[in-house]
């Protein structure tokens, strides 16, 4: 047997009494394929493009008329005011409308994410019993919609690797490598071992209040403090709710105590519980945040980089060129 066949081995993949076998397709019943995945590929790079365009700056020029007259206000040569326009530009897009594009675009993708899972998953009740039954069924035949979700959320997270270093950095940069990492291995997993409903399941509670937290985030840039404190609050309700109650008290143990554990099971098993690490590690400062006084609390969930500011007048920045 050569090293590709051990490696694709039932007895890896499926729990035990089930082989590759009882998964052959006919012309009406199709189940998930490892090599249907190389699709996130180009789905990725359609993304990509379309975070590019969807995050490029649209900035208008400053008139000519506007600059005379700065110029003459400060007795400077319009070419200094001209500059000074320049450096002030770059400086703000990075952490205000670059953010701000960033986090629309997120919002955009979960909340689409989220409610997409929610219709795809509508007869599968959230109580124990559905949990279960949805872990019981792996040899469960693929439905399209169900498929093209799962490319659809494999390519987003290929994609959020892959622009990690031209995204604005984050304090929290490693702990988002490892939440990527996590997350693709067990979408990739998941699919190939035909756990494609229980990953439903897990990526419903995850998304829950991601597009939250954008909507606050994108709330915080437009600088509407009291919305986006109520938004946060929200946020850190969903968020504890649905990733420290739900997810390890209802997913996750049904996960463990109902399923037949084999080698791909515990694999999945590690991934999931650095998963609800990087919850815990994040709730002390949701928590936190969430009773801070309007605006206060977002110098963590901003993630800009403290920098010397300059001051907002061309005379006072002049010793700066």
């Amino acid at each position: 047997m050569g090293l590709l066949e051990e490696f694709w081995h039932h007895k890896y993949w499926l729990p035990p009494g089930a082989t590759w076998e009882d998964m052959k397709e006919s012309a009406d019943v199709r189940y998930p394929k490892p090599q249907d995945l190389l699709l996130c590929i180009p789905g990725a790079l359609i993304l990509i493009i379309d975070c590019v365009g969807f995050l490029k700056p649209n900035c208008n020029i400053q008139h000519l008329e506007d600059l005379i007259s700065l110029a003459k206000q400060n007795d400077l040569p319009v070419k200094k005011v001209e500059t000074w326009f320049r450096h002030r530009r770059a400086q703000d897009r990075p952490r205000l409308m670059k953010k701000f594009c960033e986090a629309s675009w997120r919002f955009i993708f979960y909340f689409t994410s989220f409610f997409s899972a929610l219709a795809l998953l509508y007869d599968v009740s959230m109580s124990a019993g559905s949990v279960s039954r949805c872990l019981s069924l792996v040899l469960q035949p693929l439905l399209p919609a169900l498929g093209w979700f799962y490319l659809l959320e494999l390519s987003f997270y290929c994609s959020l690797v892959a622009t990690l270093p031209f995204d604005v950095k984050r304090k929290d940069f490693k702990e988002q490598i490892i939440h990527h990492i996590a997350t693709i291995t067990l979408i990739f997993v998941s699919y190939c071992a035909n756990l494609i409903r229980f990953g439903m399941i897990v990526m419903l509670v995850h998304d829950a209040s991601d597009y939250i937290l954008e909507l606050a985030k994108m709330l915080h840039y437009m600088k509407w403090k009291r919305v986006c404190e109520a938004v946060f609050v929200v946020f850190a309700v969903v968020f504890i709710s649905s990733r420290l109650v739900i997810f390890p008290l209802i997913t996750y143990y049904y996960f463990v105590t109902k399923f037949q554990m084999f080698l791909l099971s515990c694999l999945i098993n590690a991934f999931l519980m650095i998963l609800q690490l990087l919850h815990i590690f994040c709730n002390p400062e949701i928590h936190s945040d969430s009773c801070m006084p309007a605006g206060k609390g977002w110098e963590k969930w901003d993630y800009s980089k403290k920098k010397n500011k300059k001051k907002n007048s061309p005379r006072a920045s002049e010793g700066t060129w």
